[in-house]
């Protein structure tokens, strides 16, 4: 079974060194308007034969520029907002049978 390829980010921490993530899975909330992505560190879902949980981090964000790559990532701060990514990422894998 050939593994699709994630879209990859880079986010920078605050010493300014760069991280690399896979992306997950975006999502959209019609009754608030707000996006939110969820990403895994790169290379966190390789290895197949081993059934460890994957730490995810989560996101909401917004396009940031004109470029299709330019997008601001800002903090998940409510309960209300983690409990639904929570909701999604359970959903996710189930249905994906992984994480």
């Amino acid at each position: 079974m050939a593994q699709e390829e994630n879209e990859r980010i880079v986010i920078p921490d605050d010493e300014g060194n760069e991280h690399l993530f896979d992306v997950l899975f975006t999502f959209d909330v019609d009754e608030t308007g707000k996006s939110y992505m969820v990403l895994t560190e790169a290379g966190e879902q390789e290895s197949d034969e081993e059934e460890e949980e994957v730490e995810v981090f989560a996101f909401r964000f917004e396009d940031a520029g004109e470029e299709e790559s330019d997008i601001s990532l800002f903090p998940i701060e409510t309960d209300e907002e983690w409990d639904m990514v929570e909701e999604m990422v359970e959903t996710f894998s189930a249905d994906d049978g992984e994480l």
